[in-house]
């Protein structure tokens, strides 16, 4: 029964990254915009309040997920984004993309945060790796579900139908599953004062709280901006050809995927902790070979993809270690924190960095990129020490 539910999760988390809106948007937008007769630069508008929606129900996921429990949640947010992009497929205005937005962020916060507590709380880490990796292969599938429908003449309304099918028959499937869910909802239903759904203020006075949402604030800085300007700067700053920079470019996400994948095989052995410690060292080795001064663009082409598989495993390895570090009636409230600092990171940072390459040079790149894995090394390894110290 848990590998029957074991694979349902996976589904869904292979949906949520089908319905991924930078993958889907990013492959759609140059159409859709056109017919909508709108700046290109409304995609920022839309992604502001997905980021938003999403952030706003990562926060209120302890409270949401202690009430009706993981499954209802997991079945609701994949419904709201289902509906959501079922709504995109219909729509000719950007007004009415822009209500959407707000229950596909609602939706896929809440799947979000409640699976990945989940699989934290009753799986292995390599389970957590596979998890996140097959979200990387559904986010990966998303841009060819799309430009097939480019292409064969149902226009980027059919590729919002869809993923928005699939997303329905993942809800039905999971649905059926609800009986499965049973040991879950006893945990999350105790009398002890201690699983009642805590409040942010309290949530970030616990003990090493700031360190581990501080590194996920500074992992996802780190990832976000290395996937967005990669090719950019390869064009920029080391005249590579732009089919060639945009092929590495897509490398890096290849990249992290893989290292999800390779990660699942050695994580148990190694634990989180070394795991973490691994993962921002590639990462490190990669970045360093992408700021190399020298004419041999290979260097820095693959360094691009070491980055990626260095970042793989960071961040399933820090959910994975949340249950461990800060007791399990505290998980679901603190994921919830994690991921609100994680979206908060993949949306503040790389714009950061756009408007320093645009005002500076894009040749800081390598820079950017390091600073924000020391931050992150710095903010794990205080967090080791003081979760280790705590009684």
């Amino acid at each position: 029964m848990a590998s029957i539910l074991l694979a349902l999760i996976y589904l869904a988390f292979i949906s949520l990254g089908l319905g991924n809106n930078d993958s889907m948007m990013g492959s759609a937008w140059p159409v859709m915009q056109a017919e909508m007769g709108v700046p290109l630069s409304y995609a920022g508008i839309l992604t502001l309040i997905i980021a938003a929606s999403t952030i706003l129900s990562t926060l209120t996921s302890d409270r949401m997920t202690k009430r009706f429990g993981t499954s209802a949640v997991t079945v609701a947010g994949i419904s709201l984004t289902a509906a959501a992009l079922f709504g995109f497929s219909l729509s000719d205005s950007f007004l009415s993309l822009c209500f959407l937005a707000l229950p596909y962020g609602i939706g896929a916060g809440a799947i979000d945060a409640a699976l990945n507590n989940y699989i934290a709380l009753y799986y292995s880490s390599r389970q957590m790796n596979w998890l996140h990796c097959f979200w990387g292969f559904g986010a990966a599938i998303g841009p060819y579900i799309m430009g097939y429908n480019l292409t064969s003449g149902y226009g980027w309304n059919g590729g919002y139908r869809t993923v928005a099918l699939i997303q329905i028959a993942v809800v039905a499937a999971l649905f059926a599953s609800l009986p499965l869910w049973k040991r879950q909802k006893a945990a999350l239903t105790g009398k002890t004062r201690l699983y009642k759904p805590m409040k942010l203020g309290k949530i970030v006075k616990i003990k090493g709280v700031k360190l581990v949402i501080s590194a996920f604030f500074a992992y996802c800085a780190l990832e976000g901006t290395a996937g967005l300007w990669a090719t950019s700067y390869l064009v920029r700053q080391r005249g590579v050809a732009e089919e060639t920079a945009a092929a590495y470019g897509s490398f890096f996400f290849l990249g992290i995927t893989a290292g999800r994948f390779l990660s699942g095989f050695f994580a148990n052995k190694i634990g989180n902790r070394n795991m973490v410690r691994l993962g921002i060292t590639l990462a490190a080795l990669g970045i360093a070979a992408i700021g190399v001064p020298i004419e041999a663009n290979w260097l820095c082409q693959s360094g691009l993809v070491l980055t990626g598989i260095g970042c793989g495993p960071v961040f399933p390895s820090l959910i994975h270690a949340t249950p461990d570090n800060f007791g399990k009636e505290n998980s679901q409230a603190i994921v919830g924190v994690q991921m609100a600092s994680a979206y908060t990171g993949a949306t503040l940072m790389p714009p950061l960095f756009g408007f320093i390459a645009n005002n500076a040079s894009i040749g800081l790149y390598p820079l950017y990129l390091i600073i924000m894995a020391a931050l992150m090394l710095l903010m794990t390894e205080k967090l080791n020490k003081t979760v280790s110290n705590s009684p």
